[in-house]
């Protein structure tokens, strides 16, 4: 019995290796021809550089630096205009809105922009929301939805308390959907370090003292916040979630090396649920992340998401959104499992 176990299980390993291969084939072929027509079909866009900010932002300072990302992104708005592209002309000018609290706004390439709602000077709770694939300066509006919408939950939860802030950070260049780097780490390689600088850089900017961050990761951004992990404690992270997520690159949420707590989901309707969980090395590079954060053998707190699809855990009225706004208050008990 043990014996025909064993290759029933090794049967199962070679099909899913197989399936995988034939993924990352797939890809390659449509990211040979999408990606090029893409890329000739969408000239770069001129943009000014980023804003001059203080070296150290303070809550002093934030006021000054949000204006002055405000007059950047009205800046790279005329230039957009001028460049003949309405689309992210209009991007741009929303974004200038005086409403608007950037703490960081760049309109070069991809573009990325971090964005505060509420009053992050007085938070003594910060939840950051880190995105997955295809999020752009072009498609940020989706993104800054979903944290708006936790935004307006958390104080429907504690109406009245300034002390929840959110942060929708599109700190990191996101591959796409349709591409071979969706499939490998190198891009959250490359943004974990990015992450842990803009967290440790969040303890600065709450007064009297450090607010308690909780990480809430979409997707890709699982990958991202999976990277940065080990990096952030000492500094005030206390909750890790991972909603969508195709994986982390680590066994078991032991393998996270954090102090903090790891919780995952995942709606009902997913797709990501039909991405192989498995890492293997092709062509030189490692491709997968491995095992699946909401199974038992990862360890993670695996939370109700609800019946949603891929883009659904923010919706307002959903269970996973009210999970997510538990999780960023620090009400774990509250939590419902999945």
């Amino acid at each position: 019995m043990t014996a025909v176990t064993g290759e029933l299980r090794r049967r199962e390993r070679a099909h899913w290796r197989g399936r995988l291969r034939r993924t990352l084939l797939a890809t390659l072929l449509a990211a040979a021809v999408v990606l090029p027509l893409s890329a000739a079909a969408r000239p770069r866009i001129p943009a000014p550089p980023p804003a001059a900010l203080p070296a150290r932002l303070t809550p002093a300072t934030l006021a000054t630096a949000y204006e002055a990302n405000r007059e950047d992104a009205a800046e790279a708005a005329r230039m957009a205009a001028a460049h003949g592209d309405t689309a992210r002309a209009a991007v741009d000018r929303a974004l200038a809105s005086p409403s608007r609290r950037l703490l960081r706004f760049d309109a070069r390439g991809d573009g990325q922009v971090t964005e505060v709602f509420g009053d992050l000077t007085h938070a003594t709770r910060v939840a950051v929301l880190v995105p997955g694939s295809d999020t752009t300066l072009d498609t940020y509006a989706r993104f800054r939805t979903m944290a708006v919408s936790l935004y307006r939950r958390l104080t429907r939860e504690a109406p009245g308390d300034p002390r929840t802030a959110v942060i929708a950070w599109l700190g990191y260049r996101t591959p796409a959907t349709i591409s071979t780097t969706v499939l490998t780490p190198g891009r959250a390689g490359r943004a974990a370090p990015q992450l842990r600088g803009f967290i440790r850089e969040l303890r600065t900017l709450t007064a009297p003292g450090p607010a308690t961050v909780a990480l809430l990761c979409h997707s890709y951004g699982t990958v991202v916040c999976a990277r940065a992990a080990p990096t952030l404690t000492g500094l005030g992270v206390t909750d890790i979630a991972l909603v969508g997520s195709p994986g982390t690159g680590a066994d078991s949420a032991a393998d996270l090396h954090t102090s903090a707590r790891v919780w995952a989901g995942r709606g009902a309707s997913d797709w990501i649920a039909e991405v192989p969980h498995l890492r293997a090395d092709l062509f030189g590079t490692t491709v997968g992340f491995g095992t699946d954060p909401v199974s038992p053998a990862f360890g993670a707190r695996v939370f109700a998401a609800g019946p949603g699809g891929h883009s659904d855990y923010f919706s307002p009225g959903s269970a996973s959104l009210a999970n997510l706004a538990r999780i960023a208050l620090g009400e774990t008990t509250e939590v419902t499992r999945a």
